[in-house]
């Protein structure tokens, strides 16, 4: 009836962690990174420019943040499963165009021409969505692809001239207010508590982690892979076709060049905020922290005189220093898995060789 009560722990093992709680903690550690870097370049720009922390300049980042983050949510999900959409800009540009043709000239109310916007992006994310399930195109190719339709076929529908009449109170829809509250925060606030409970609390959510941790073990245990992978991308493109719909309102006009680049802000908020672009990782409120800090940067660039050619520059080393740090993080968990599970078949054989301590210690008294 020995039960070994004196043997001593292996060294370190009050230390060990299940692998989830790691992963966990590796996700903040990235958001916690991202947050803090967010704050103290506020802190520089605040110092740096005395027009940063004018009511008139933060009322302009609540408005300009929203856009790039309302598109970035939907990418989220799309690189959760693996994936990518390179053609959120070129969406949200032609979903902008079209809905303010719908209701400059062709008469609709302004609530019906913004769904038409938001419809025009879901189309577009169910094709994206086809072409990755059904044609097995890679989702960089298939969106790459989309990127130059969609920016075509933006000039071919609506020409080169931007989209003029719209009636005044469209205006309200992206520069109206609650208070000192923007609208368009409002509506980010609101889709950001939508995407938190989406991925926490539903099985799109639950199925997105799992097709981008690993797709064949989803598929076997009987997820419907295509069906989920097409739900993401319409969600992407109507999110899209939202964005521009608001940045139409902002400066009431339907504009044929909006939104090129977007797709890599929008990249960017996610990778920043702790996705990763291999899957399985990511979260709303690290996109919201990405996004904030793509936008703050963008913001004090401005102030500052720096050039646009420069604020890319800028984004571009940023978005290489956040992979960079994902392809460490993932290498230190893989390690530290790896590491875990020798441990456990090492004890496995040592409970299985006949060891007497070993079983004692684990039979009932």
């Amino acid at each position: 009836m020995s039960t070994n009560v004196g043997a001593s722990p292996r060294p370190g093992a009050g230390l060990r962690l299940p692998e989830g709680i790691r992963d966990r903690l590796s996700d903040v550690v990235s958001q916690l990174a991202a947050a803090g870097g967010l704050i103290i370049i506020f802190i520089a720009l605040s110092i740096a420019s005395p027009y940063f922390l004018t009511s008139n300049n933060l009322f302009n980042i609540g408005v300009q943040v929203s856009i790039v983050a309302i598109v970035a949510l939907g990418q989220t999900l799309v690189i959760l499963t693996a994936g990518i959409d390179l053609s959120v800009g070129s969406v949200a540009g032609l979903g902008g165009v079209l809905g303010t043709m719908a209701i400059a000239k062709a008469g609709f109310p302004i609530v019906p021409g913004i769904l038409i916007g938001v419809l025009i992006g879901a189309a577009i994310g169910v094709v994206n969505g086809a072409l990755v399930t059904q044609f097995r195109l890679p989702p960089f190719i298939a969106t790459l692809g989309m990127l130059g339709v969609a920016r075509g076929l933006t000039f071919i529908v609506g020409g080169e001239n931007a989209v003029y009449g719209l009636p005044k109170n469209f205006r309200l829809f992206g520069e109206g207010q609650i208070g000192p509250i923007p609208l368009p925060l409002v509506y980010l606030i609101v889709l950001a508590i939508a995407g938190h409970i989406i991925l926490s609390r539903t099985k799109l959510g639950r199925y997105a982690y799992a097709i981008g941790s690993n797709e064949d073990a989803a598929r076997i245990s009987g997820i419907p892979i295509n069906r989920y992978k097409v739900a993401v991308y319409v969600i992407s493109g109507a999110l899209a076709g939202f964005g521009g719909m608001i940045a139409a309102s902002l400066v009431h006009s339907g504009q044929p060049n909006y939104g090129i680049g977007l797709e890599l802000n929008a990249i960017a908020a996610c990778v920043i905020g702790g996705a990763s672009l291999f899957g399985g990782v990511g979260t709303i409120g690290g996109t919201m922290i990405g996004a904030f800090l793509m936008t703050v940067i963008t913001n004090g660039a401005v102030l500052l005189n720096i050039t646009q050619y420069w604020q890319q520059v800028i984004i571009g080393v940023i978005i290489w220093l956040a992979v960079w740090w994902d392809q460490v993080r993932r290498r230190r968990l893989q390690a530290a898995t790896e590491a875990e599970h020798g441990r456990r078949g090492g004890e496995a054989e040592e409970g299985g060789d006949g060891a007497g301590p070993q079983r004692s210690a684990r039979a009932p008294a």
